[in-house]
């Protein structure tokens, strides 16, 4: 099945609809959005992306992040996502939004208008295969050690999305 994601301008105004990989390809604006869980500890749920994802296979990244579909909001699209890779549901609060646009390679650009959302968690999780490989909490500061040393292993939107959610928080 095509997934398609919602064009926009800066404004967030519709422009229309475009297969994902197509956007993705072009390199055009499109809603998203980004949900960072954490434990009681403060500690941030990471996800291995699934070795069979288009791009950016087996790479770190927030909890979720994904795109709205045609007339859902961007809080019931990440709501959505939660239970469809994780398994799980939780509240959810929308922190901020952001314009990025990163190369993830193979001739992609992720160009995205994306809403991020931060939620609590602590709970088991069921993992679907075919999105997420494993996922782990980690410190803040271990985090960003690990991105220092080694940042082929984290998504390119990931270190820009956490690098606006540190300004705004």
């Amino acid at each position: 099945m095509e997934e398609y994601v919602v064009l926009v301008n800066s404004k967030d105004d519709v422009l229309g609809l475009m297969e994902k990989q197509q956007a993705h390809i072009n390199g055009l604006l499109h809603r998203a959005f980004s949900v960072f869980l954490f434990n009681d500890k403060g500690e941030m749920l990471l996800q291995k992306r699934a070795s069979a994802k288009y791009h950016s296979p087996n790479q770190w990244t927030n909890a979720v992040c994904s795109h709205p579909r045609n007339g859902e909001t961007y809080i019931d699209g990440a709501k959505r996502r939660l239970k469809e890779e994780l398994g799980i549901e939780t509240a959810l609060s929308e922190k901020f939004n952001f314009i990025y646009k990163a190369d993830v390679g193979c001739g992609l650009w992720e160009h995205e208008l994306d809403y991020v959302f931060t939620g609590k968690y602590n709970e088991d999780f069921h993992l679907n295969k075919n999105e997420v490989e494993e996922v782990r909490y980690i410190s803040m500061q271990n985090l960003d050690q690990e991105i220092a040393q080694h940042p082929e292993q984290f998504t390119e939107w990931f270190k820009i999305i956490l690098e606006e959610y540190k300004h705004n928080f």
